[in-house]
């Protein structure tokens, strides 16, 4: 095994002082830009790991920052994953600690965790209070956002609907005309605005709805309410909440002798490994939950160290366009 890199390794490859390495290791002000990205360059080409030990006795820093969610609701992995991996990439480790689904209880939880020295900054995806200190210890960074509420449903970046016009706009100039929206329940913010600018925008672009459906996250569901359709019906365009729903109205048009995309043009959201294997691929939005995680913790380290927070991650969705939607057939 070949010795570990050290300190002076990598201020030899990016061509500066150890201790410029260690300012930039430790969150020091005063390293410009184009030096912090040259020894964090440097460090990664050397696969160097900073030793957070020493660097606590030294510096009564522990390198160490937290990530608290609560217990229950969605897989944040995703956003995790790119969390610890700007995290890492400036020296720090990650832990990702649960909170308990009790407000009570949670704010215990964020006390604990605050109150242990064990961290110097605390990154919370959802709405948190900050609990008081109670020794004169200087107590870690708390940064405390609003991507998701406490039952961990999107309310920030990815309830932002704007896809949706974006999409039937796209349909509409193919020749769709009359639509259909299989809604997600009313409790998650996100689908509330999705349904809500459906309905703008059949308005807006005076298309023929047939309406608002569904009202769950089940692909069962998605399915029944195209079966329930009338025989007339085609060509029709149906927006779905996600790649669930478009999957199950996908199945209720096929099994109805109903072509996808021929008579029916479907569109999703999430964009679910699946959805791009299915026959047809499915037309859906993609959320960058990677980015977002990594823009979050840029922003935690910033507040640690006192520098300027870098700027709100815009475009985080996207449509990807697939083979599920096409002009409408003649019938």
């Amino acid at each position: 095994m070949g010795k570990r890199p050290t300190s002076h390794d990598v201020a030899r490859r990016a061509g500066v002082s150890q201790t410029t390495v260690s300012f930039v290791f430790t969150g020091r002000s005063g390293i410009s830009a184009a030096t912090r990205e040259r020894v964090l360059a440097a460090a990664a080409e050397l696969n160097y790991r900073p030793n957070l030990a020493a660097r606590s006795m030294r510096t009564h820093r522990t390198g160490r920052l937290a990530v608290v969610i609560p217990v229950s609701g969605l897989n944040l992995f995703p956003v995790l994953e790119g969390a610890a991996a700007t995290a890492r990439d400036a020296g720090y480790v990650v832990e990702v600690i649960s909170l308990s689904s009790s407000p009570e209880e949670r704010a215990d939880d964020l006390a604990s965790v605050a109150e242990s020295g064990e961290y110097e900054g605390i990154l919370s995806f959802t709405p948190i209070r900050a609990p008081q200190p109670t020794s004169t210890d200087s107590a870690p960074v708390l940064l405390s956002l609003s991507e998701f509420d406490e039952n961990m449903h999107a309310t920030g970046a990815f309830s932002d609907a704007r896809p949706v016009a974006e999409i039937m706009e796209k349909l509409a100039e193919l020749g769709h005309r009359r639509f259909l929206h299989i809604a997600g329940p009313p409790d998650y913010p996100a689908a509330v605005a999705r349904r809500d600018l459906y309905l703008t925008t059949v308005e807006r672009l005076g298309l023929d709805s047939l309406g608002v459906v569904g009202g769950d996250w089940s692909g069962l569901t998605a399915n029944h309410c195209v079966q329930d359709l009338p025989d007339d019906t085609p060509p029709l365009a149906i927006i779905a909440a996600n790649d669930v729903l478009a999957a199950g109205a996908i199945r209720g048009a096929v099994s109805r002798g109903w072509t996808v995309p021929g008579d029916v043009s479907v569109t999703g959201w999430d964009d679910l490994i699946m959805s791009a294997h299915f026959i047809p691929s499915l037309t859906t939005v993609f959320q960058d939950r990677h980015r977002l995680g990594s823009s979050s913790m840029q922003r935690l380290l910033a507040a640690i160290r006192g520098t300027e927070p870098p700027a709100q991650e815009e475009a985080l969705q996207k449509v990807v366009w697939r083979e599920s939607v096409a002009a409408p057939r003649a019938r």
